[in-house]
């Protein structure tokens, strides 16, 4: 095993002199509460760059869709796999009315029509899955200048990734996904994400701004206190391995191998089950990009995916935390693990209980956030000081930065 220096041995500024650009002042506050900056937030980065909705195998076969909601793009999208296995993504809007044409049940919601098609409940206008309009009520109803041909669904770029299906929903020509994506899609698409196919969701809405929420799971300077009950004495507070993909971010988390707490249930549950961050875990599943030393105490690898999704992988796990903004003060969280599909009733107890410690760390973290919220919005602090472990949210600052003064 690689010799890995104690985080209260790490040399103090070296994320800072590895990116000068990014600065060691103070941050503002305002950006986090300034209602002005969200509205510009949305017109230049939600609405504007591509964001990850779906994967692929939620629509397994011809017929099937998605429909994500998107308050911060104003919009909620259909994305429907076809006869000819092509996915496609349409905006949720009727060329009739404006009615929804799938009637959204929460921010996701999935269906199946085995004829490709989907219709809109409102005055039964049909669409198929390549978006075209094939059906009309009372077609001959309806004045000269109207056709069918010229009535589809509204498509939005749509493309994929590793399994991961994303939209970009500007009108307008956008740069290719594999281009937004940069080295990033190198870091992280070795992975088989297939391969884990059982999971478990959590979900809530927080009244907070996204960035805020972002912010905390951003780092791993709050683990000794935050998660001293779900995680004591399990990761480092230092991050290793930080790399920018321009828009984008990465670092590795590392396990106290030595301190890793040891409990009859746990080492048992251990043993059954590669289903908890909170174990030494081999290389097996990763792709040489990921804890490429393969060394002994790195413990998974957290990313922020631009603007608002954070993908973790290790050794048979990979999780994200999406943030999808609902108004400036307002945030849906949703944390999604997932894991290989267990062959036996010992490796599902192992599974559960890993279930059970990460619903109790999410708590954990998301009990923090309306606070500092509300903290902020009380004016009594203008900036916030971060240290240089801290470097993966001083970069979102200022990408964000980027994006709303472009």
């Amino acid at each position: 095993m690689a010799v890995q220096t104690s985080s209260t041995e790490k040399d103090p500024g070296r994320w800072a002199r590895k990116y000068p650009e990014l600065g060691q002042e103070p941050l503002p506050v305002s950006p986090y509460i300034d209602p002005e900056y969200y509205e510009k937030e949305k017109a230049k980065i939600f609405k504007k760059e591509w964001l990850y909705v779906a994967l692929e195998r939620e629509v397994p076969s011809p017929g099937s869709y998605k429909v994500r909601r998107i308050d911060a793009a104003d919009t909620s999208i259909i994305i429907m796999r076809g006869k000819d296995n092509v996915i496609r993504a349409f905006h949720n809007a009727c060329s009739h009315r404006g009615n929804t044409v799938v009637t959204e049940k929460g921010q996701e919601t999935y269906g199946k029509n085995r004829a490709g098609v989907v219709t809109c409940r409102f005055h039964g206008w049909v669409y198929d899955a390549k978006g075209g309009l094939v059906s009309v009520p009372q077609e001959d109803r309806f004045y000269s200048c109207f056709d069918k041909k010229d009535n589809g669904l509204t498509e939005v770029h749509c493309d994929t990734w590793a399994g991961f299906i994303f939209v970009n929903v500007d009108p307008n020509p956008v740069k290719p996904l594999n281009e937004f994506l940069g080295g990033y899609a190198d870091h992280f698409g070795g992975f088989d994400y297939d391969t884990c196919d059982h999971g478990f969701t959590y979900h809530t809405t927080l009244d907070c701004n996204w960035k805020v929420a972002s912010d905390a799971f951003a780092e791993a300077y709050h683990v000794d206190t935050i998660h001293a009950g779900s995680f004591p004495n399990v990761f480092e507070g230092a991050i290793e391995d930080v790399e920018l993909f321009g828009a984008h971010r990465t670092c590795s988390v590392r396990l106290q191998v030595e301190n890793l707490p040891q409990t009859p249930i746990g080492d048992l549950a251990n043993e059954r089950s590669r289903g908890s961050l909170a174990a030494v875990g081999g290389a097996s599943t990763l792709p040489p990009t990921l804890n490429p030393n393969r060394d002994e105490d790195w413990g998974f690898e957290l990313s922020v995916l631009f603007p608002s999704v954070l993908l973790h992988v290790s050794e048979g796990i990979w999780f994200t935390h999406q943030f999808w903004p609902i108004a400036h003060d307002k945030t849906l969280w949703e944390g999604k693990y997932y894991l290989k599909k267990p062959r036996t009733h010992s490796e599902l107890w192992g599974f559960e209980r890993a279930m059970v410690l990460q619903r109790n760390a999410w708590l954990e973290d998301t009990a923090t956030m309306e606070d500092t919220y509300r903290a902020m919005l009380s004016g009594a602090k203008k900036y916030q000081h971060l240290q240089d472990e801290e470097i993966l949210i001083r970069h979102n600052c200022k990408v964000v930065d980027d994006y709303v003064d472009s």
